[in-house]
C-alpha cells in the first residue's frame, strides 16, 4: 500500500468527509511535506501520481474556492491527535505581513502544549494593527460555544491585548483567569499612590522581579501585579487576578504562540509565500497547516521519548521537536522505499491514536 493510501485510510477513520476530500487532502499534506511552502505553484508539484502539475494546481483551486470546513471538528481534532490534558493554557496573539497591496492578519488562539500554541481558532482582521476588545470577546464567546466542557487555567496575552473593557469581561463570571503583560505607561494604584508602572518598577535591576503587595489596581480592576527587568533592559510587567501566584513564571507560556508563528512561516511552511487574498481561502489553508504540524509534533515527541534530544550548553534543545518530526516525515515521503514502510506506519499510528 502507497504512503498516501495508508494516511488516507487513517484521515477517514476521523474525518467524516467526502472520498475525494480525504483523498485530497492525503496528498496535500505529503506535497507539502516534500515542498515545505504553501505556495501552490510548488505544491503542485508534489502531489505526485499521473496528474499533470497542471491539473493537481486546478485541484487546489478548487478545494479552497468550493469545499467548506468544519472548523469545530479540526479544533477537536487537534486536541484528540497532540493528546492534551484537561487544563488548558490558552495564548491569544496575532500574525500580520503584507504581500503586494494586501495586508494578511490573523488573530489567533491555541492551546499551549509542549512549547508550542496549537491553534483551535483564527479570525482573519480585514484590517491593519490589533485588534478591539469587541472582537475578542466575540473569539472567547465562540471557543466557549466550541468547547463548553473546557477547564481553562488561564489565557496570557502580550501588551496589545490589554485594556479596561478586555479586563472588564475577563474578570466576569464565568471568569477566565488571564495573565497579561501591559504597557510601561499603564497606570497602577497601589498604597494609596496612582503611578505609571515604569515608576513603580524603577528601582529594579536588570534580573531582578518583584510582586507587589497589598491591593493593587488597574483599570479600575482588583489584580496582582508582578514585573521583572528583561535582559535587554525593557520592563516586563504582567497582571492577573489578586490569588493568582507565579505571574511571570506562568505568563512565559505564551511564547508557544511566537514559535507556532515561526512553525507557520519561515522556520516551516512559509504561509508567507501564499497568494490568497481570500479570507475563508487563507482561513482553510491555516486549517490544513495546523493538521501538518500535529503530525510532526506527534511525531517529534515519539523520537524524543525513544532518543532525547541533545541538550545544548545554553539549556535549550539542538532540535526542536516540530524540526525533529518535520525531517523525520520528510525523509519517510522523500525516501520511501520497504525499509521505511514500516516507520512511516507507525507516525500514522500516532494519529489514529492505536
Amino acid at each position: 500500500m502507497s504512503q498516501y493510501s495508508e494516511l488516507k485510510q487513517v484521515l477517514q477513520a476521523q474525518l467524516n468527509w467526502h472520498g475525494a476530500r480525504i483523498s485530497f487532502l492525503a496528498l496535500f499534506l505529503l506535497a507539502l511535506l516534500k515542498v515545505k511552502t504553501v505556495n501552490l505553484s510548488e505544491l503542485c508539484l508534489g502531489f505526485g501520481g499521473k496528474a499533470l502539475p497542471q491539473s493537481s494546481y486546478k485541484r487546489l483551486q478548487r478545494f479552497f474556492r468550493a469545499f467548506e470546513l468544519d472548523y469545530i471538528q479540526l479544533a477537536n481534532l487537534v486536541v484528540s491527535w497532540m493528546g492534551i490534558g484537561e487544563e488548558w493554557v490558552l495564548s491569544l496573539d496575532r500574525t500580520s505581513w503584507k504581500f503586494g497591496d494586501h495586508w494578511y492578519n490573523i488573530l489567533t488562539l491555541g492551546i499551549v502544549h509542549e512549547g508550542v500554541a496549537f491553534p483551535v481558532l483564527w479570525w482573519l482582521l480585514d484590517k491593519q494593527g490589533n485588534s478591539n476588545s469587541d472582537e475578542r470577546m466575540q473569539l472567547m464567546e465562540t471557543f466557549h460555544k466550541w468547547f463548553p466542557t473546557a477547564v481553562v487555567n488561564y489565557l496570557c496575552a502580550d501588551r496589545e491585548f490589554i485594556g479596561q473593557a478586555w479586563v472588564r469581561y475577563l474578570l466576569l463570571e464565568p471568569a477566565v483567569a488571564f495573565r497579561l503583560r501591559i504597557r510601561g505607561s499603564d497606570q497602577i494604584e497601589h498604597d494609596g499612590k496612582v503611578l505609571a508602572a515604569r515608576v513603580v518598577f524603577a528601582h529594579l535591576q536588570v534580573g531582578q522581579s518583584q510582586r507587589l503587595k497589598g491591593t493593587c489596581r488597574v483599570w479600575g480592576y482588583p489584580v496582582a501585579v508582578e514585573a521583572l527587568h528583561l535582559d535587554d533592559g525593557d520592563l516586563l510587567v504582567v497582571i492577573a487576578p489578586v490569588q493568582a501566584q507565579d505571574l511571570l513564571k506562568d505568563y512565559a507560556l505564551r511564547w508557544g504562540i511566537e514559535t507556532l508563528f515561526g512553525i507557520f512561516k519561515t522556520r516551516g511552511f512559509c504561509l508567507e509565500s501564499t497568494h490568497f487574498t481570500d479570507a475563508e481561502r487563507l482561513s482553510k489553508l491555516f486549517a490544513l497547516l495546523t493538521l501538518a504540524l500535529c503530525w510532526a509534533m506527534r511525531t517529534g515527541l515519539w523520537l524524543h521519548q525513544s532518543h532525547p534530544i541533545e541538550i545544548k550548553k545554553h539549556g535549550r534543545r539542538a532540535k526542536s521537536l516540530f524540526r525533529l518530526g518535520l525531517d523525520y516525515l520528510r525523509h519517510l515521503v522523500l525516501n520511501p522505499s520497504p525499509s521505511n514502510e514500516s516507520d512511516f506506519l507507525q507516525s500514522l499510528q500516532l494519529l489514529s491514536c492505536t
